[in-house]
């Protein structure tokens, strides 16, 4: 169901708004609304142009607190004062520790650099600040690739005046440098260049041989890494020690900056020298109740309800509140979307069409219990939404799996109790020979779908759209249609004589009449002028394909509930071949491994389908004729458990 609300403003000298919000509002659950967009016919109300001195350190706290802040939920016991203290003297010790590891970072940064620049000359037994202070031979450290090294051993021994010194080789690259006479520096440079040399700039901070120069690299590395930990880790030991106040500081910060934010969403007016504010919002009826009765003795204050909605200008939110044992059902109603306020609350028709449409589909009483089981124990711990959802259709699936007479796929353990999928057959006029179930399953179709039509009416009603309610196709025009269609195809059926020709033709033709002329009609009943911008010609020929769409959804939403007995037939089936490959045929002992696998992949696999299938027919053949989901959630400025 949907909890009713009712409208609340709250009026009372600027100077008592904090006092009013921390003694009265924020022990109620209550949705603000835009005090400015309320009251919009006024002319004499402004809004709140004060900033908010918590939000900044409301959202440094936050930050922190997500590092370093208690697991367990604080409560908020602490001053705003101490908070801002305690988040200040945080702040600025991770500050400090932030320059700290800085520094270190960017000299370990630095010496990183020069190990991997140096490195892949390790070969290179000489001392390399010697090799970076030459004056008339030049030099140079780079890389060429592999397939250009042999072209540069020709280049090398053809021309005397360079020496190149291989280092360290890979797949890919040939790590050296080479030496030449500054004379000859510019030739021989051109010729590294055409074999594709990538030459590598050393800087002259290297002492002795480069195995010297890059032990003591490691050694400056691996100690700076050393000490960016040991400051880390002192931080967090120091901050994990205030964890508990830093959690309550950040929750205490959150909560002030939220209170402080309500004056964003109140209205100031003056009246003889002095301002008042507006905050006016949407509470459950009974907390709105209790709020006045307690709002009344207070002299400085005045509180006014309203509860017809049609009144104000934002809609009602909607907060749903059903019995445990459906509650979880609501999951599928928010995915689709929540009520609004004058719709009612579909979670109990979901609950039941669904869990048992999904027994029907996936009938066995000993992978029933599974379910049923597994799925309350999973949300007994755990709290899962889907898990009571499977248990509520594990459950039922229990049930038809007793009528099918069908145990973890072994249909000879215990009688039907009403029929076996595979093998039921009804004979039928016209049609022959059809499964039993395919035909009981396309009447319960047409039966939900004539439900789901009233389900529209009400809603209609409910919106004070009484054109809908009569004329549209899922209206009263549609119900009379279609159930006369259900009520000839279930005469015809069971061999009983069919109405006259002269009730047929009002029972069919004058619905089809009435929804094709659905416009004018609703035009007239709710006293609102029509205008046919088409003409007559167009408005006929529109009537005419309207009303082939819409017996033709009928026959096709009509046939959709064919799954149900398809799946049905199909579980059967397959749990039929889990046997046959357990070698159960002919009163043989199974194979039990092959048995425990099989029905664990049948209902792993075929239960999801089936779960999908089912939500399918919820949403496109149930929802689509009375539901609009577009209702907004009710979400209170600060909800109880923030009020602890």
């Amino acid at each position: 169901m949907i909890e009713k609300m009712k409208f609340i403003s709250v009026i009372g000298p600027k100077d008592q708004l904090d006092t009013v919000t921390r003694q009265y509002l924020c022990r109620y659950e209550i949705q603000l609304e835009n005090a400015m967009g309320e009251l919009k016919h006024l002319n004499n109300i402004t809004p709140n142009a004060e900033l908010n001195p918590y939000r900044e350190a409301a959202g440094r706290a936050a930050e922190i607190a997500a590092l370093y802040g208690s697991k367990v939920t604080a409560v908020r016991d602490m001053d705003v004062d101490t908070a801002m203290e305690r988040i200040t003297e945080v702040q600025s010790r991770i500050q400090k520790a932030d320059r700290e590891t800085d520094a270190l970072e960017k000299e370990l940064k630095k010496e990183r650099g020069l190990l991997d620049a140096v490195s892949p000359y390790q070969e290179l037994h000489f001392d390399i600040s010697r090799i970076l202070h030459f004056k008339e031979v030049r030099f140079r450290f780079g890389r060429l690739p592999v397939g250009y090294y042999e072209r540069l051993k020709t280049y090398a021994y053809d021309d005397a005046c360079t020496i190149f010194e291989k280092c360290k080789e890979t797949e890919d690259y040939v790590w050296g440098v080479y030496f030449v006479p500054a004379a000859e520096a510019k030739k021989v440079d051109a010729i590294y260049a055409s074999l594709h040399f990538e030459r590598i700039h050393l800087e002259d901070a290297y002492e002795g041989t480069v195995d010297e120069a890059c032990r003591e690299l490691k050694e400056k590395t691996d100690a700076l890494e050393q000490q960016i930990t040991a400051v880390r880790a002192e931080l967090a030991k120091e901050l994990n020690g205030m964890s508990e106040s830093i959690s309550a500081a950040s929750k205490t910060l959150a909560y002030e900056s939220k209170l402080f934010d309500v004056r964003k969403l109140a209205a100031f007016t003056k009246a003889k020298n002095e301002t008042f504010f507006i905050l006016c919002g949407w509470m459950e009826n009974k907390e709105a109740d209790l709020l006045k009765k307690e709002l009344e003795e207070d002299p400085d204050i005045f509180c006014t309800l309203e509860e017809n909605p049609d009144r104000r200008v934002s809609i009602p939110p909607t907060r749903l509140k059903n019995p445990k044992l459906i509650k979880p059902f609501e999951m599928f109603i928010q995915m689709y979307g929540l009520p609004n306020y004058q719709e009612f609350d579909p979670t109990l028709f979901v609950a039941l069409s669904y869990s048992i449409i999904f027994g029907a589909m996936f009938g066995d009483a000993g992978q029933g219990l599974v379910l049923l089981i597994g799925g309350y124990l999973l949300y007994h711990f755990k709290k899962i939404n889907l898990a009571a959802v499977l248990s509520s259709c594990g459950f039922f699936s229990t049930i038809f799996g007793l009528l099918y007479g069908s145990v973890f796929g072994f249909e000879d353990w215990i009688p039907a109790l009403w029929l076996r999928p595979t093998e039921a057959m009804t004979n039928l006029p016209v049609i022959g020979t059809l499964n039993t179930v395919f035909v009981v399953t396309i009447t319960i179709g047409m039966g939900l779908i004539l439900l789901t039509m009233i389900f529209h009416m009400i809603n209609s009603l409910r919106e004070k759209k009484p054109g809908e309610a009569l004329f549209d196709t899922n209206g009263l025009a549609g119900f009379v249609f279609y159930g006369a269609v259900v009520a000839v195809i279930m005469l015809f059926m069971t061999g009983h004589t069919i109405p006259a020709a002269g009730v047929l033709v009002v029972m069919f033709v004058v619905p089809l009449l009435v929804i094709v002329c659905k416009e004018p009609l609703s035009a007239l009943v709710e006293k609102k002028k029509y205008q046919d911008e088409n003409g007559p010609v167009m408005f006929v020929v529109q009537g005419f394909f309207e009303l082939f769409e819409v017996c033709l959804s009928y026959f096709s939403n009509t046939l959709s509930f064919v799954r149900i007995g398809a799946f049905a037939v199909s579980h059967a089936a397959m749990m039929q071949v889990v046997m046959m490959l357990a070698g159960a045929e002919n009163g043989q002992a199974p194979n039990v491994i092959v048995v425990i696998v099989g029905n664990l992949v049948v209902m792993g696999m075929e239960g999801l389908i089936v779960g999908i299938q089912v939500l399918r027919l919820q949403y496109y053949e149930f929802f689509s004729r009375f539901y609009k989901g577009d209702g907004r959630k009710f979400e209170p400025y600060l909800s109880k458990e923030e009020n602890i």
